[in-house]
């Protein structure tokens, strides 16, 4: 396959802007290197999906202003790193991404009169009625200074699959085919380029994050039973370790900080391929 087709069959009909690519190459390239790229390099990386590098440069800039990057200049040469305030939401997201932490059975269930939608969309949480909002119990809530209370089924496991009700589990189904349609054909990635490599798994990781990241983590016994996020999930964790040797072997020899180019691996891009493992 060549580099023209393989880029033309994942990217076909995907809306990938600018901006949310970028936040793709930082989250898996850049922040476990150090967290610093010269823009140079993004550049580079982005025109291989057909991004311009006045579309990168404005992204980047916009970037900026939301407060998610900082710039520097060291000669001629203009460097990007992360804010301090996008750390943590990158932080979570790797989490879910390299970590995948399965949800304990549990069941927070908050009443939050003055929870926006939008805050209750990133944590992923459902209106069950009026001011009630509805989750697995998986980590932290946002902090409303509403009412949280913590519930263990202890019976009619069977009333499960009504909860799951409170969630669009049809599109994220849909989410879910899309990454195993697109990226199964694959297989292991063996006969790719170092540099189709690390395209391949940038856009494997920013298909799958997209869907992933609005993924309520319903324990199974809420699932139906032919869920696709349990074979899509299956697929990230296979092929991004098989696609991860020759993908980091271009990011050593191409992608540039500010003390050159970025190291190969670090103890933060072994600890990822461990928890994937």
């Amino acid at each position: 396959m060549s580099q023209t087709d393989l880029i033309q069959r994942l990217t076909a009909e995907l809306p990938v802007t600018a901006g949310s690519f970028i936040v793709t190459v930082y989250g898996d390239v850049v922040v476990p290197r150090g967290e610093v790229l010269w823009i140079g390099s993004l550049i580079e990386i982005c025109a291989r999906i057909g991004i311009s590098e006045n579309l990168v440069r404005t992204a980047v800039s916009r970037l900026v202003a939301a407060g998610r990057l900082q710039g520097e200049r060291v000669g001629r040469r203009s460097f990007y790193r992360l804010a301090p305030a996008a750390r943590a939401e990158f932080a979570d997201a790797a989490r879910l991404l390299y970590a995948q932490p399965r949800p304990s059975g549990d069941w927070l269930v908050m009443l939050a009169p003055d929870m926006a939608e939008d805050l209750a969309r990133r944590h992923r949480m459902a209106r069950i009625g009026g001011d009630l909002w509805i989750c697995p119990a998986r980590g932290a809530l946002p902090d409303t200074g509403g009412l949280v209370l913590r519930a263990s089924p202890v019976a009619g496991l069977d009333r499960l699959p009504q909860l799951a009700g409170y969630w669009d589990l049809a599109a994220l189904a849909d989410g879910y085919r899309t990454v195993l349609d697109r990226f199964a054909p694959l297989a292991d990635g063996s006969a790719l380029s170092p540099e189709d490599a690390l395209i391949a798994r940038l856009l494997l990781v920013h298909l799958y994050r997209g869907v992933l990241l609005r993924d309520p983590g319903l324990p199974p016994e809420a699932l139906p039973a032919d869920w696709p996020g349990t074979g899509a999930q299956a697929l990230f964790r296979r092929l991004y370790a098989a696609l991860t040797p020759r993908a980091e072997a271009h990011i050593a020899r191409s992608m540039e900080g500010e003390d050159g180019t970025l190291p190969e691996t670090t103890p933060r891009t072994q600890a990822r391929l461990a928890a994937l493992a």
